[in-house]
């Protein structure tokens, strides 16, 4: 078909072609369009690894950007591990997992039920991970899960623990887990290149730790109630001092990333049986903005009316906002890139590129990477304690529920065995006899 064209263009002009010149008009404008998406798309990972046999653990690898990075590694051969608050009966993971192994060909991909909201759960999964003798193969830990209270939404607290929902899903969590999880990544083998990725992003420079670094005096105290019983926010429950949704994901991030700086000198500062160097690195990576459940929700506000507009400018959102692939590239490329193997990590990664920090004088100052560690480990102390007394009443309450309901339920055999009913007499009784 095309040399007949051309034989017509050469021969009779452009204006014999239909609708030549509608078409030309057409072409800068998607051209144009092209180049702008393109240009939001962001950098694309190029570099390559060998990951069969490579056990990769995964947080929030169902959905958004974590779900592209678990099916661009399983695709690569990757033993995936992934953490999710799931039931692993739940009907949604077995497909989710039936179908990722169908597509990537991977049958090495398995779930762990991790609720992250939970540190009891978290401590649950990571103790009997650690439990094992010879330890466990681990060679990358991938910190997707996130969540984001939008702007005028309600505060919300993990239900028996009392934690911010961001402050314990974005930051506490990996703290708690990384910290039971250590003695199992400092005992890799020494030419195994291990590496862990927090997701973080740019919202974190407007976050504050003045809670920690400048803590109120009420640290430490019992929460007090309010009328009707629930606790008031305190350091002790609540993040920062001066809680609010629009800075309670900031402040979340911004702790994640000093947290990360300072998890790496603290793997590095171990000195292995072998004495040769420490082969754990921490890399920082931020994927951008993508059409994520997470962003939606931002862009959203969390409301119906909001979900609307966001429907009604989606064709805006496709162009400016990355697609979940684009932005796993950022996280492909922490795991692959060759060059990492022999860096010192404590890196940030974005556009498939290192970049400086902002923020440096709080994320690496080590005064304040030691305060925020000592507040974390006090904070996990007091609201494991908390979620124990929760637990224990929810069981006390459940037990007397059961009692109960088997006391009923003898009550109604004994009953139905003697036909005995409310206000009527037994035939044959004493009493029935006397009358007659």
């Amino acid at each position: 078909m095309p040399v007949p064209v051309v034989t017509q263009l050469l021969a009779d002009g452009l204006d014999s072609l239909p609708y030549v010149w509608p078409i030309l008009k057409t072409l800068p404008w998607l051209l144009g369009l092209y180049l702008v998406k393109a240009y939001f798309e962001g950098a694309s990972n190029g570099s390559e690894r060998n990951m069969h046999g490579k056990v990769v653990m995964v947080t929030g690898g169902t959905s958004g950007i974590g779900e592209a990075v678990v099916r661009e590694l399983a695709g690569r051969g990757a033993q995936i591990v992934l953490l999710t608050q799931h039931e692993l009966s739940d009907f949604f993971i077995v497909e989710y997992i039936e179908e990722l192994r169908k597509e990537t060909d991977n049958q090495l991909i398995t779930a762990e039920q991790v609720d992250l909201s939970s540190l009891h759960s978290i401590r649950t999964f990571a103790t009997k991970w650690i439990d094992n003798a010879p330890p466990r193969r681990l060679d990358t830990v991938i910190l997707c899960a996130n969540t984001l209270t939008p702007a005028g939404g309600d505060i919300e607290s993990t239900a028996g623990e009392g934690v911010e929902v961001n402050w314990m899903v974005n930051y506490l969590a990996n703290f708690h887990l990384l910290s039971i999880l250590s003695p199992a990544l400092r005992a890799q083998p020494a030419d195994r290149d291990v590496r862990i990725l927090f997701g973080t992003c740019a919202g974190y420079m407007g976050g504050d730790l003045l809670h920690i670094t400048h803590p109120a005096p009420s640290f430490g105290k019992a929460p007090k109630k309010t009328a009707n019983g629930k606790p008031k926010s305190s350091s002790a429950t609540q993040a920062p001092s001066d809680f609010s949704p629009g800075n309670a994901h900031a402040t979340s991030k911004l702790a994640l990333t000093t947290f990360a700086l300072a998890f790496q000198k603290h793997l590095s500062s171990y000195k292995r049986p072998d004495n040769t160097p420490m082969n754990t690195k921490v890399l920082l990576v931020d994927p951008g903005l993508s059409r994520t459940p997470g962003t939606r929700r931002w862009l959203t506000f969390g409301s119906l009316f909001g979900l609307a507009l966001y429907l009604l400018f989606y064709p805006l959102w496709w162009l400016v906002l990355k697609s979940p692939l684009g932005g796993a590239q950022s996280f492909l490329f922490a795991v692959m890139e060759e060059r990492f193997t022999r860096s010192g990590g404590g890196l940030l990664i974005k556009e498939c590129g290192e970049r400086s920090f902002g923020r440096k004088e709080v994320v690496e100052n080590e005064e304040t990477q030691k305060q925020l560690w000592e507040y974390s480990e006090k904070m996990v102390q007091e609201a494991e304690k908390r979620g124990k007394e929760y637990r224990t009443e929810m069981k006390r309450k459940s037990d007397e529920a059961k009692d109960q309901e088997e006391a009923e339920e003898q009550m109604r055999e004994y009953k139905e065995k003697i036909g005995k009913k409310e206000g009527q007499k037994q035939e044959g009784s004493r009493r029935s006899r006397k009358a007659g």
